[in-house]
């Protein structure tokens, strides 16, 4: 399957849309590898939540990206269809998050105008040419939501784990999250809900082995 890929004409500035897609990456907890001899930034364990991709451009005002998920067989693995949505959904959320971010409006604050705090929209500098570097207030990516879906999956999922396969989908929709939660204003519900949610995995395997043995 194709890759994702998106275009954007942005005609940003490229220390703005450098900020932007650090900041992406480190709340994401992309790290620079390589996918088949080519560099690509890549996220996941592998096991539960699957490996994500991810390779972008900048380059006079357009932006390039593209997206995948490695595949059972080891291919690529786009982020359409219903194949592997559980992985899908979540990623797919997040690169559209991203977008809307890239597209935000840029304002230079008037002069005298104190430095917002930290949880506030964060800023970076933007040197114009023949003026000197200003601060510029931007909003970047926010997985707070993330985090709170990645708890009250955890929950659910050992709550039915009485339900194999629910505690197992619900499992794994936390663990998905939590990755990205991690890197948002409320790491602990993030963490919490990846420990439900590895544990529901668990004991839904244990719960649907049982019942099998039962049958036969």
């Amino acid at each position: 399957m194709a890759r994702y890929v998106k275009d954007i004409v942005l005609n940003k500035p490229e220390d703005f849309v450098n900020f932007i897609m650090q900041d992406y990456l480190r709340k994401n907890q992309f790290v620079m590898s390589e996918w088949k001899g080519e560099p690509a930034w890549r996220a996941g364990d592998g096991v539960v939540e699957g490996f994500k991709y991810l390779k972008w451009s900048y380059f006079n005002g357009m932006f390039h990206l593209e997206a995948w998920l490695k595949g059972t067989t080891g291919g690529e693995m786009g982020l359409d269809g219903v194949v592997g949505v559980l992985m899908k959904k979540p990623y797919r959320e997040s690169l559209e998050q991203l977008f809307t971010v890239l597209q935000q409006e840029l304002q230079v604050p008037p002069q005298g105008q104190h430095r917002q705090e930290e949880q506030q929209p964060r800023p970076t500098g933007v040197q114009d040419q023949g003026q000197q570097s200003q601060p510029i207030y931007v909003q970047t990516t926010d997985n707070t939501k993330a985090a709170t879906g990645s708890l009250i999956f955890g929950v659910l999922s050992v709550v039915l784990c009485i339900i194999p396969i629910a505690a197992i989908i619900l499992g794994v929709l936390a663990v998905s999250r939590a990755r990205m939660g991690m890197g948002s204003s409320q790491p602990g519900k993030a963490k919490a809900g990846r420990i439900l949610g590895i544990v529901g995995i668990c004991l839904g395997i244990i719960l649907w082995v049982l019942n099998l043995l039962l049958i036969f």
